[in-house]
């Protein structure tokens, strides 16, 4: 494969910290979900080339960058997040050709490719976890993964108390190749994604040639899942508690967040800055703290990590504006980009979410007020697009789509559904295939139907139903990120000012802009802020004052 490389970063203009600053600093990036995203060959599952006949509708959007989740060579059992192979594509997703003509096409439109690493695992089927199988105790690559013996008499029992984010121990015993039981591996997710030992020098050495081939292949940048699992606790400890999923976000587990993976990180951040074209890592890394978040995008580490404390807060004006000032606190001492994302492929769509009673988290079962949070999700995204950084979208949520609440069992393809004790396990709903046309057996997505089934009327939200629409939230989307572009006080940045405001809203001035929500049921009157730049719904003045509708945002110019 011949190396190509990204567009060159013409960088963009930070006024308040006075400096030039790199395109991830400012930029909107869309999340590409590929099975569910289009189908290029009519099989019922997105693919590469799927993804690649709709960049065009992705630049009108307006977006910088398009990170695609896993498309690697894979047994599918955790939706391509169990890797076999990361230099090769999945035949469901097409093949390495696919991949360099979609990165070369991206750039000929002026879009950057981010693409998911998964360093925390890999999947049982991969070589080198096999032939640690096949070769029993004493393999040289079981010290690629970690292999303990079990405790008890017999070796009967789990070597610690670890239990996995899908449900049950974190451990699975092997079989010995004369058939009698062996020892344990660990996986902190599902029993066929086997985690990598990162004390190991081969694993290392390993994924500083996968980040080159990508990198030569021409991709801006990596997401890396489950950036803070990397490095376990020495020695393994017992956690001595039950229910650890309810621990996780409150406190550094010895699993999670360990200081050593930033070593890790650093050593990768010097062959990113190899490569001209500002090469970016993201990180996502659930951490206790936004503070802890910030580790990961020091100056010589990453450049980004998602900030899931923003993703998981209420529609409440208190609580949203103490994670604004928390996070943009948190990431201004390291000088790196505050994130701002509100649905991902894990979570329940904030139209969904916003839509139900707060404190249910952000996997969600009912299908709330659909109404209520469609307004609410409108007004939310106007409000991050507002703030200064870098803003995430996932597929579909530019169509305000819901989640798909009501799947039935057999549909279901989550692993973490078929587990006991685990995450809810209904990651499936925000997964189902958008719609890209009103009619059709699956609403444009493909012609030979789609992968999870589409609610009846899925195609009034289509890309087709909504284009050129007045007020429709595709539109709002398109509008939103044209103006950010254009404004020269939004993006980039590291601060906002706060104005005086009723309770229940928002009010906050950056450069030549001022942006007002209003987070109850209500209208409110407040003065006029300027003039109308955007809103989230249809607002009219009133000589000084205007009345802002109940879950609304405006923007305005000053």
């Amino acid at each position: 494969m011949t190396q190509h490389l990204a567009a060159p970063s013409t960088g963009t203009s930070d006024e308040a910290a006075g400096h030039r600053t790199g395109w991830w600093q400012d930029a909107v990036i869309y999340q590409v979900y590929p099975r569910s995203f289009a189908d290029g060959n009519g099989d019922g599952m997105g693919d590469l080339a799927g993804v690649r006949g709709r960049l065009p509708y992705l630049k009108e959007l307006g977006v910088d960058a398009v990170w695609l989740s896993p498309f690697y060579a894979s047994p599918q059992a955790d939706a391509g997040y169990d890797v076999a192979d990361y230099r090769a594509i999945d035949p469901m997703f097409g093949s390495l050709l696919d991949a360099d003509a979609l990165i070369r096409d991206a750039h000929d439109l002026g879009l950057r490719i981010i693409v998911d690493l998964v360093p925390n695992h890999s999947s049982d089927q991969h070589e080198w976890f096999k032939r640690a199988l096949a070769e029993g105790p004493g393999s040289a690559l079981r010290d690629r993964y970690h292999f303990r013996p079990g405790k008890g008499a017999t070796g009967e029992l789990p070597p610690n108390d670890w239990e996995s984010i899908f449900g049950g121990p974190a451990w699975t015993r092997t079989v010995n190749p004369d058939g009698t039981p062996g020892e344990w591996y660990l996986h902190l997710f599902a029993p066929e994604q086997p985690d990598f030992n990162w004390e190991h020098p081969a694993v290392a050495d390993e994924f500083r040639s996968i980040l080159r081939f990508w990198l030569d292949m021409g991709v801006d940048g990596f997401r890396v899942d489950v950036a803070h699992g990397l490095v376990k606790a020495e020695g393994l400890p017992d956690l001595g508690t039950h229910d650890q999923l309810k621990l996780l976000g409150n406190d550094v587990m010895p699993f999670f967040d360990q200081d050593g993976v930033h070593e890790i990180y650093r050593s990768w951040r010097t062959i990113l800055d190899e490569y001209p074209g500002d090469r970016i890592a993201v990180a996502e890394a659930w951490t206790p703290t936004v503070e802890r978040t910030a580790n990961y995008v020091r100056p010589d580490e990453m450049h980004q990590a998602f900030n899931f404390q923003y993703l998981a807060t209420a529609w409440d004006a208190a609580a949203l504006r103490e994670v604004i000032d928390t996070s943009l606190d948190a990431m201004r001492p390291v000088g790196a980009p505050t994130t701002w994302v509100l649905s991902n492929h894990d979570v329940t769509r904030h139209a969904t979410r916003f839509a139900n009673p707060a404190g249910l988290g952000t996997q969600i079962r009912t299908p709330g007020d659909r109404e209520l949070g469609l307004r609410r999700a409108r007004a939310a995204s106007l409000l991050m697009l507002a703030l200064p950084g870098s803003a995430y979208v996932y597929q579909g949520e530019e169509l305000g789509l819901p989640d798909v609440t009501d799947l039935p069992d057999e549909a279901r393809q989550d692993p973490s559904f078929f587990r006991a004790d685990g995450q809810d396990g209904f990651r499936d709903g925000c997964r189902v295939p958008i719609p890209w046309t009103r009619e059709g057996s699956s609403y444009g997505f493909g012609a030979g139907g789609s992968w999870l089934p589409q609610p009846t009327g899925w195609g009034e939200l289509s890309v087709e139903a909504q284009t050129g629409a007045a007020g429709s939230t595709l539109e709002l989307y398109r509008a939103a990120i044209t103006a950010r572009r254009a404004h020269p006080g939004l993006g980039a940045g590291a601060d906002v000012r706060w104005l005086d405001a009723p309770a229940g809203l928002l009010a906050f001035a950056r450069p030549g802009f001022v942006c007002t929500v209003n987070t109850t049921g209500a209208p409110v009157r407040i003065p006029v802020q300027g003039t109308v730049l955007l809103s989230s719904a249809p607002v009219e003045t009133d000589g000084d004052t205007v009345e802002l509708p109940a879950d609304t945002t405006v923007w305005w110019t000053v």
